[in-house]
């Protein structure tokens, strides 16, 4: 390799080094003006759990640091969920120049739709999905076991939910995607829409805690969001067969 050729690869790496650098940057700074309130966050994330608790009774803390380490990695998570559309921008910053000048027309509203997507699915879980399966669950068990809930354990379980359901919500840019880049057409998604909908099942499985509620609640939005993709997709002119130098 000679010299001409190596020195892009390093300027790539530098800018991809100084891209890193502001990413960690800014979600610190986020991070450090939220942490102040790391357990006024925690106590509005539990309040769906807090509000079907029985009285008398309360979430507990079973290892000695998790009063702190639960609202300290919470206020890391929302500080990273926050940072998402610079951290989103910054990649597009990287990666803009390697593309062509369609596919620079269809990213940015297709990055500003899977943000908004995905703080719906994350909203979507915490005001509809949550208050639901709590009221199932704290209702469901025998009378003579009380409900106190360890703080790490709702915070993984509503974190996976959250990450499930941000990312469920991107189906529809993924199909628009497909279908702007040739790889398949509305009318082929349509005709796999059994399959899709068995997909979107298992992956609820998968993705969610094992009950057939919170399973059901993540696949059926996922078909619906899928069936969106295919409606929106028949708007998206087919890529023409010459193309334009990425600048």
């Amino acid at each position: 390799m000679t010299d001409e050729q190596k020195q892009p690869l390093v300027t790539h790496l530098l800018e991809l080094r100084d891209r890193l650098l502001r990413i960690v940057m800014v979600t610190g700074v986020i991070f450090a003006g939220l942490f102040a309130f790391s357990n006024d966050i925690y106590e509005f994330v539990s309040a769906p759990l807090e509000a079907l608790l029985p009285e008398n009774s309360s979430m507990i803390a079973t290892d000695v640091a998790s009063p702190f380490f639960a609202p300290f990695k919470l206020t890391l998570v929302v500080s990273i969920f926050l940072a998402i559309p610079f951290i989103l921008y910054q990649i597009w910053g990287f990666v803009a120049p390697g593309l062509y000048d369609r596919e620079k027309k269809l990213a940015a509203p297709m990055l500003t739709a899977s943000i908004l997507l995905f703080y719906a699915g994350v909203a979507f879980s915490y005001f509809v999905v949550l208050p639901l399966l709590f009221g199932f669950f704290t209702t469901i068990g025998p009378e003579n076991v009380q409900v106190m809930t360890d703080i790490s354990s709702y915070l993984d379980f509503v974190l996976k939910l959250f990450f499930a359901f941000g990312v469920a919500f991107e189906i529809p840019i993924a199909a628009l995607l497909l279908i702007a880049m040739g790889v398949t057409t509305p009318e082929k998604l349509a005709n796999k829409r059994p399959y899709i909908i068995v997909g979107c099942f298992v992956v609820g499985m998968l993705l969610t805690p094992p009950d057939v509620i919170s399973q059901s609640l993540l696949a059926v939005p996922m078909w619906l969001l899928f069936e969106a993709g295919v409606f929106f997709g028949k708007w998206i002119k087919k890529p023409s067969t010459t193309t334009t130098s990425p600048s």
